[in-house]
């Protein structure tokens, strides 16, 4: 199998060993290693004329034990019991990880409001100042008009 690398930025297509171009690429025997741990490239196999496409990057730890250390070392799949061996974490995902257009509400209030809450409060503060201005001048000719004339 091609062997992995250590760091995202460096996944490229030309990690796999039918690359295009040709040039050879590092393998490693995981009956040698027993255990294997990186960055591989995820891809999109193309049509006769067109070439693949890097479409993501995947971490993978692969390990390869025998029956007498796969009965001592049980696990479930995922995170399910016996979580051990290695032991996973539960999912650290930011609040922001849901689709925009399934609650918009949900993406103002974590994007925009965030970022922007006291520019946003002080523009509604600045709006209620200027209505009430905006009402005093349109009130006040009325008004003095109504006084001038109850003087009289």
């Amino acid at each position: 199998m091609p062997k992995a690398n250590k760091f995202p930025k460096s996944v490229t297509l030309d990690d796999l060993p039918d690359n295009e171009k040709g040039k050879p690429v590092p393998m490693v025997s995981l009956f040698d290693q027993k255990n294997v741990k990186g960055w591989w490239p995820m891809y999109e196999e193309g049509g006769p004329d067109t070439p693949r496409e890097l479409t993501g990057k995947v971490e993978m730890e692969l390990e390869i034990l025998s029956k007498e250390d796969s009965e001592a070392k049980p696990a479930g799949k995922g995170q399910e019991e016996p979580n051990e061996n290695p032991h996973l974490d539960p999912p650290n995902r930011p609040a922001t990880s849901f689709l925009w257009f399934t609650s918009p509400w949900k993406s103002l209030r974590y994007i925009i409001w965030n970022n922007y809450k006291w520019y946003i409060i002080g523009g509604l503060i600045l709006l209620l100042i200027l209505a009430m201005v905006g009402l005093f001048i349109y009130s006040a000719p009325g008004a003095l008009s109504e006084k001038i004339i109850a003087k009289l």
